[in-house]
């Protein structure tokens, strides 16, 4: 068993947990090299059967994004302030490693997005992956922006507003949530499209299926309008410019936990349907 772990030791959350994670790997597989959890392509030379990953979502967003095309498994190891993908930290990656580094390890498959970036002129200037979501931002001098949405070809609603996200079911509880959006169980395939402060009382969320490809169009923009990627791939926008988002191909895959299933970390990290705090009827 090969393993590949990355990490960003510079992080001191992550040092302070990195040679612990280290030991453990090293007792059940061999580790063929450590990197730093950026965004750089990985050599062609480098092979590996595992990916560990420690750090904060947005490590393991840009890990799965980075070994996508390989088709292999990743480990998350939380070294975050939530890590709600991260379903290990060191005690249960030592509990859980013959599992981890086994012949048949829990793996969560997950829709990932494709995304096209057109000028107006219909040059491409930008196609990758998205894990978690599609943002349009209104940008500097954040007067409203406008944008007319297409779903495989038929005619959607013109959004005026502050933009619009398109997330994945992984994403659907990151910035989607926090907008409105609902949350949806990473097992189903489907996009949710929520807009951002809408100009309208009767713009909600919605869910469509995932074969469905989304277009937005650019109609009305500002100087900053931005295209942003799961928070980390930022693509300047303007009128004229065309968004196309689909499902990926291929599935992101991430190592399970068996001890921790999704309506936990619901209400253990997100605190789902947490009631008020009431106070003692006998005070």
């Amino acid at each position: 068993m090969k393993v590949l772990l990355a990490a960003s030791p510079d992080r001191p959350a992550t040092a302070s947990i990195l040679g612990e994670v280290r030991r453990i790997v090293a007792k059940h597989a061999e580790i063929v090299a450590e990197i730093q959890a950026d965004s750089a392509a990985l050599s062609a030379n480098l092979l590996f059967d595992r990916m560990v990953a420690v750090g904060g979502d947005g490590t393991l967003i840009a890990q799965l994004r980075r070994i996508l095309d390989r088709g292999m498994p990743l480990v998350g190891v939380n070294s975050g302030r939530l890590g709600f993908l991260a379903e290990f930290d060191p005690i249960s990656l030592e509990e859980q490693a013959d599992s981890i580094f086994g012949p048949n390890p829990l793996v969560r498959q997950r829709m990932v997005m494709d995304v096209i970036v057109k000028r107006k002129d219909g040059t491409v200037v930008y196609h990758g992956v998205a894990v978690n979501d599609v943002v349009v931002s209104a940008g500097f001098p954040f007067r409203m922006i406008e944008l007319r949405l297409e779903f495989s070809g038929n005619v959607g609603p013109d959004v005026s507003g502050d933009g619009i996200i398109i997330a994945s079911p992984v994403g659907s509880t990151a910035y989607t949530v926090s907008a409105g959006g609902p949350i949806v169980h990473p097992d189903i395939e489907a996009l949710i499209v929520t807009p951002i402060c809408p100009h309208s009382l009767g713009f909600r969320p919605i869910v469509v299926p995932s074969h469905l490809d989304i277009s937005v169009r650019v109609e009305r923009a500002n100087d900053g309008t931005t295209l942003m990627l799961d928070g980390q791939t930022n693509i300047r926008l303007a009128v004229g410019d065309m968004i196309q988002v689909g499902r990926h191909q291929s599935m992101a895959r991430l190592i399970g936990n068996p001890e921790v299933t999704y309506w936990q970390q619901l209400l253990s990290k997100m605190r789902w349907a947490a009631p008020p705090t009431y106070r003692d009827r006998g005070a």
